[in-house]
């Protein structure tokens, strides 16, 4: 573990370098300890796949100061990560709300039906949110899933686009460009500024898909045009 200043207001804590779901854990732990212990000067926690960074008020504290306050915290027997939430996803992955679908069954060497019981098998974690506001980074795809990123960039991926890169699995909240493969799409919205928590997904969170057919995905996208749906949430347990 190391800290490393992000300018005069920002340090962050970092736990390692890849994808992991035990340095992630890590993360939330220390997200978690400093929401309790509320050291004074932080302003607001952002977790990311292996690190924390912590935005502090230079009035009120230092980055020398948060060090040791911090290195304090980590020494100590780690504490429960924040309450995090079950999801389950409606997804609709038929051929119109799936363009990458047959391109990404071709290139694994499986059936497209194999492609949507294998990515929807998985419960996946939240690690992080970014790029867009509500863009959730979930983890960790099937191997037999894991491909590079396309090798031509969408322009503009629809809203609500469920795709595949990597390791990972993502949901586009608004339409932007985007490199992904794009296998399914969710009539729910990832990011509503009239909620109470605009993002529906955090970090810590857990993800379950759920196929869907059109007819069901028509028929819920216009409940939540009309905020008469609400997605499926459970606390996740420990």
């Amino acid at each position: 573990m190391r800290f490393l200043s992000a300018g005069d207001r920002a340090l962050v804590v970092d736990f390692g370098n890849r994808i992991d779901r035990a340095l992630s854990e890590e993360v939330l732990r220390l997200a978690a300890s400093l929401r309790v212990d509320e050291l004074s000067g932080v302003v607001e926690t952002v977790p990311t796949f292996r690190s924390l960074m912590v935005h502090y008020d230079p009035l009120v504290t230092s980055s020398t100061v948060l060090e040791g306050a911090i290195a304090s915290l980590l020494d100590r027997e780690p504490g429960p990560r924040a309450p995090a939430t079950l999801w389950r996803v409606p997804v609709c992955y038929e051929d119109e709300f799936a363009p990458d679908l047959a391109e990404v069954a071709r290139l694994t060497g499986l059936a497209p039906d194999e492609v949507v019981t294998l990515h929807s098998s998985v419960r996946y974690h939240v690690y992080m949110i970014g790029f867009l506001p509500g863009f959730p980074y979930m983890g960790d795809l099937p191997a037999a899933l894991v491909l590079p990123r396309r090798a031509d960039p969408r322009v503009r991926v629809p809203a609500g686009s469920l795709s595949i890169a990597t390791s990972l699995t993502a949901i586009y909240p608004y339409e932007s460009p985007g490199g992904w493969h794009l296998i399914g799409t969710t009539p729910v919205r990832l990011f509503d500024i009239r909620r109470a928590s605009p993002a529906l997904l955090a970090p810590g969170d857990a993800v379950l898909f759920a196929p869907i057919d059109a007819g069901t995905f028509a028929v819920i996208k216009a409940a939540v045009s009309s905020g008469e749906y609400q997605v499926a949430g459970e606390p996740i347990a420990g």
